[in-house]
Formats: structure tokens, C-alpha cells, sequence
């Protein structure tokens, strides 16, 4: 699982079948200082994320089908969880968003 920043959302009139009704966002992972972690990634949104929200991702196929219940859909990722707070006491900062 990591973390993660919703930078954006795409719509696609064209997909899977079992995609059908799915909201896909654009998700650019973060380490838990904010800072970006990695490419932005597709993920399947289980979790009702919006646009700005720190979120936690899954990036793994089996976990994101489990997590959103759709069984054979052709999923790498997915949003499980929307954010409330991180408290990074490694780096001496409590990151609240």
C-alpha cells in the first residue's frame, strides 16, 4: 500500500465492460512528507476520492480486484482509503491534511 495525491480524473466513453460505472483518477503516489514518489498511475477509485485528497493505494492487481469487488476487471490499482492525517515522527513533523 502507499500513499498517495489525486491530481485528476479521466473519463473514458470506451472501456471493459467490467469497468462500466468505475470513477478513474489520476494518482501521483507521495512519500509521507508530501513529496512526489514515482509516475502518476490510473487507479479505480473504492473509496470516493476527489480531486486534492491524500489517499492510500493499492498497486497491485489482486488486492485493487478485491478491494473493489469486480471480480475479473482489469485492474493494477486502485484507491482504498481517503487520508485524514499522517504523523511522521521519523522526519519530526506530524503532516495533517
Amino acid at each position: 500500500m502507499r500513499l498517495g495525491q489525486v491530481i485528476g480524473h479521466v473519463v473514458s466513453t470506451q472501456k471493459n465492460d467490467r469497468l462500466t460505472g468505475a470513477k478513474l483518477l489520476l494518482v501521483q503516489p507521495v512519500a509521507a512528507d508530501g513529496t512526489d514518489a514515482g509516475q502518476a498511475v490510473l487507479a479505480v477509485d473504492a473509496a470516493q476520492a476527489g480531486i486534492g485528497e491524500r489517499v492510500l493505494l493499492v498497486l497491485e492487481g489482486r488486492a485493487a480486484i478485491s478491494a473493489l469487488g469486480r471480480r475479473g476487471a482489469p485492474v493494477d490499482a486502485a484507491i482504498v482509503g481517503i487520508v485524514d492525517r499522517v504523523d511522521a515522527e521519523s522526519a519530526g513533523a506530524a503532516l495533517n491534511r
